[in-house]
């Protein structure tokens, strides 16, 4: 459902509708309506075609955005919530999220790069923290769990995180604040 609501189809579907409507102006020979629709509507529908092509979805967000939103405010460091705001949005032109961030951490592969697949909220011992679960793509396992310590402080002063492993190529971090 969240595909087609995104940007790209939106502006693909509203060129769409105005090179329709013009077009069947035109036959109608109805000259006022049929030159606006499809003077505008032709160069909206191809750009949303163009960012269709080079759409990257937001990964499922498994707790509801209402749900932490007092702990997230009151404990959630500025690094957490701009994590957060980055990865819950629609990107374009990218291979996948946190593509720098990845990058500069050496988790990086340019044919088979990982990938967010989802994000979760969750109280750690009374702070703010977050789960982001990834698909591992062609970057071991290995090289993962030798940048753990590394993981925390890149993404802020005073973070940690810790790595689960799941099945098959999936891997969770969790990236939260030390308990007090």
């Amino acid at each position: 459902m969240k595909d087609l609501f995104s940007p790209g189809s939106l502006l693909t579907v509203a060129g769409a509708v105005l090179t329709v409507i013009g077009s069947v102006a035109y036959a109608t020979d109805s000259p006022n309506v049929s030159l606006p629709t499809i003077f505008y509507g032709i160069p909206i529908f191809l750009g949303g075609l163009a960012l269709k092509s080079s759409e990257l979805p937001p990964p499922a967000r498994l707790t509801p955005a209402a749900q932490f939103r007092e702990l997230r405010e009151s404990t959630g460091t500025k690094e957490q919530l701009k994590l957060l705001k980055d990865v819950v949005r629609w990107r374009y032109g990218q291979k996948a999220h946190l593509e720098s961030s990845l990058e500069a951490l050496k988790l990086w592969d340019e044919e088979n790069p990982p990938q967010l697949q989802s994000i979760a909220e969750y109280d750690h011992g009374g702070r703010y923290a977050l789960e982001m679960v990834f698909d591992l793509g062609d970057v071991p396992r290995e090289h993962w769990h030798e940048k753990a310590a590394r993981l925390g402080r890149f993404f802020g002063p005073g973070l940690e995180a810790s790595l689960e492993d799941g099945e098959a190529d999936l891997l969770t971090v969790q990236l939260r604040q030390p308990c007090p």
